[in-house]
């Protein structure tokens, strides 16, 4: 409740515009059967016409006024809960920018994506009923309460009566619901993340025939949700038939009893009817407000995952007064690092590194599958950070640095090449911002890219498909490329950013960029002997150490590990040069 308050109360003037309508509201109904009683009990027996009529038009005015009231309140209910979980889902995705990669692993994606769109939609459904009928009810349900005392205190004890028994279903009923709201919430993570891989892996499953497995996997988990769900509609269900039953009974009650009153002249008859309409509203009031409160649970289990993923604090981030400027630019340097991911502390990925790239120089790192090699070069943006050692841009811990000062350094092209959806230029200022036509196209043509731009029809207008999938692997490797590439960046990161590129493509590119890059860093991870054999330095990773540094010719003579993976790619003539 505590996270829907403190969004509530940031509309604090819609809240007061609300609660007035509300009482507005309640006046108009509960004044109703007040003047139909006058209505019956004066003006019908003495047949004064004109009261009568007076009293009419009053009702018809109070009927006009409630109308006005209710559509206000809807009006105000609405603009509240919307630009609530308006605020909720921004909040959220604000957050979970600043998440590091152990977030993510530790939340789950799938279940970041339930918490921002169902979750925040659950809270929104509750609010709405909150601002509506938990406003509304409890005060008519008073105000009722005096009415029905007032007009007779002898048939009030039936409602008094039917109270405790309203109140203990309610309290188990509630108490019943919030566990199988939890499970439902948590089941429908799971088809959110079934439902994701499926969609992401649609061709690998198609080429293992693995449709029928699955769809009987997805099938076991949504079925789990749908008894979830159906346990907890069951139990709601239960509530309303069951309050409707104890409201009849009490209205059997006070009308029999009532009737015997009037008989002996104690009650009139516009009391007794009067009377009905105040018990119809203080206990329709009850049951609206219990299946409010029946929906809290489910609201307040949302509520605490949302809370849950705003509080999870990030493991990297900037330090208290980080450093946003150097004197240098370009150096990186990695002294004796080690590292480890969160929780396998005793298994270090990569174990006593150590080197330096300078401005001007091409540094590759190479080796077996799972050697390290990428986890290494992540450490330089701060993706992780070292468990031992340190990692230096610029002379500078990297863990003292802004990131967002020391990621504007890196122009970095991941292992898979991520696009986005919308155009090709709106790709490529995601690199910079301002890009102008003149800087693709210069970009493009160092990634090798222009030709094929050159033969769509859009150009640098064409639309990308999310994930860029209406390209191919190395369209949009080469895409990637040039998008760092326009942003002229100190230091280059290139991982594994080749492997789909043919041999020609690849040689002329690594050309152009050893053109373009004199004055940047370039740190290279490849599968490929030719794509690094002419780099500056090659490291050669091991599981996760360093077990030779030189040259291409160097090592072919010092490092047996590298001489293996050459002679396995290259032929006699071209190792033997």
């Amino acid at each position: 409740m505590k996270l829907m308050w403190h969004y509530t109360m940031r509309y604090k003037k819609l809240l007061l515009f609300d609660f007035l309508c509300v009482f507005g509201f309640i006046l108009i109904e509960l004044g109703l059967p007040t003047i139909l009683a006058q209505m019956i009990d004066r003006g019908i027996p003495q047949k004064d016409g004109d009261m009568v009529n007076q009293l009419g038009l009053l009702m018809l005015l109070v009927v006009v006024i409630g109308v006005v009231m209710n559509i206000m309140l809807g009006y105000f209910t609405t603009r509240i809960t919307t630009n609530i979980v308006a605020d909720i889902r921004d909040d959220l995705f604000a957050k979970t920018q600043s998440y590091s990669h152990q977030e993510y692993e530790d939340i789950g994606v799938s279940s970041l994506i339930t918490r921002v769109t169902n979750d925040a939609y659950q809270i929104m459904l509750f609010l709405q009923n909150i601002l509506r009928m938990g406003f509304m009810t409890p005060m008519m349900f008073i105000v009722s309460l005096y009415m029905i005392f007032r007009t007779s205190p002898s048939l009030s004890w039936f409602v008094l009566g039917a109270l405790p028994l309203l109140l203990v279903a309610v309290v188990v009923i509630a108490k019943f619901s919030e566990p199988l709201s939890t499970k439902q919430q948590k089941n429908l993570d799971k088809i959110n993340g079934i439902l994701r891989e499926n969609l992401s892996g649609l061709r690998v499953i198609r080429a293992f025939v693995n449709e029928k497995f699955e769809e009987s996997r997805f099938n076991k988990v949504n079925t789990a949700y749908a008894e979830s769900s159906k346990s907890l509609f069951r139990l709601m269900a239960v509530a309303q038939p069951g309050f409707t039953f104890l409201f009849n009974i009490v209205m059997v009650l006070i009308i029999w009893f009532g009737t015997k009153q009037i008989d002996a002249g104690t009650l009139q008859i516009g009391d007794l009817i009067a009377f009905i309409e105040y018990i119809f509203h203080a206990l329709f009031s009850f049951m609206l407000f219990a299946s409010v409160f029946m929906m809290y649970p489910r609201a307040a289990v949302s509520a605490k995952r949302i809370q849950e993923a705003l509080d999870a604090e990030s493991q990297i981030k900037d330090p208290e007064n980080p450093v946003t400027e150097t004197e240098t630019h370009g150096y990186v340097t990695f002294e004796n690092v080690t590292f480890a991911y969160p929780g396998h502390a005793e298994s270090p990925v990569i174990r006593n590194v150590s080197f330096t790239a300078k401005p001007g120089e091409t540094v590759a790192f190479i080796g077996s599958t799972g050697s390290g090699k990428s986890t290494l070069i992540q450490l330089i943006p701060r993706f992780y950070d070292v468990s031992e050692g340190r990692v230096l841009v610029d002379g500078v811990d990297v863990r003292d640095m802004s990131m967002a000062f020391l990621r504007q350094k890196i122009g970095y092209i991941p292992q898979k090449a991520l696009l986005f959806s919308g155009t090709i230029a709106e790709n490529l200022r995601y690199g910079k911002e301002d890009a102008t036509i003149g800087e693709m196209e210069r970009a493009v043509d160092i990634a090798q890219a222009s030709d094929f731009i050159a033969e769509l029809p859009e150009g640098f207008d064409a639309h990308l498909s999310e994930g860029g999938t209406n390209f191919s692997g190395g369209q949009k490797q080469r895409l990637s490329i040039a998008r760092a590439v326009i942003r002229e960046p100190e230091i280059y990161i290139f991982d594994d950013s080749f492997s789909a590129l043919d041999y020609q493509t690849d040689a002329k590119l690594r050309a152009r960029l050893k053109q373009e890059t004199t004055q940047s860093t370039v740190l290279i991870v490849a599968q490929r002997v030719g794509t690094i054999m002419h780099a500056d330095k090659i490291i050669v990773l091991n599981e996760g150490d360093v077990i030779g540094m030189g040259t291409h010719e160097e090592l072919l003579a010092t490092c047996p590990v590298y001489y293996d993976i050459a002679a396995s790619q290259l032929s006699e003539e071209e190792l033997n040069r």
